[in-house]
């Protein structure tokens, strides 16, 4: 059997410039250009979408997750790009968990993971 591997994930918004803007300046500010923004090997494609509401009403239906391996930094990199975040940053017997938004009411979250909670490496 093949398991397909994620590659990117399409954002549909009806304010494609603003909302990339604010995903380069929070989680990619090392990204120039025009396109997917590449977070990490993952891209994010940004498109006008004309079937959305400009806001996501039920934004807990699927979280966008980064695991991180200095929580510390990339929480200061998000503070430092006006990014709140939506309950505490909380520790966790698994590890350490952030939850915000982004300007259309889409939920992320930053993960740290204990290491006894970090899966094997793919051999």
């Amino acid at each position: 059997m093949i398991t397909p591997k994620p590659g990117s994930i399409l954002l549909g918004t009806t304010r494609p410039a603003e909302l990339r803007e604010w995903y380069r300046r929070a989680l990619a500010p090392a990204h120039e250009g025009e396109g997917a923004i590449d977070l990490g090997g993952f891209l994010l494609v940004i498109d006008q979408r004309d079937d959305v509401d400009t806001k996501n009403d039920e934004p807990g239906r699927m979280i966008l997750n980064f695991h991180v391996d200095d929580f510390d930094a990339v929480e200061t990199q998000l503070r430092a790009a006006g990014v709140d975040w939506l309950f505490p940053v909380s520790d966790r017997p698994n590890g350490r968990f952030g939850t915000f938004a982004d300007p259309d009411g889409n939920y992320l979250q930053i993960i740290q993971l204990n290491e006894t909670h970090r899966p094997l490496p793919h051999a």
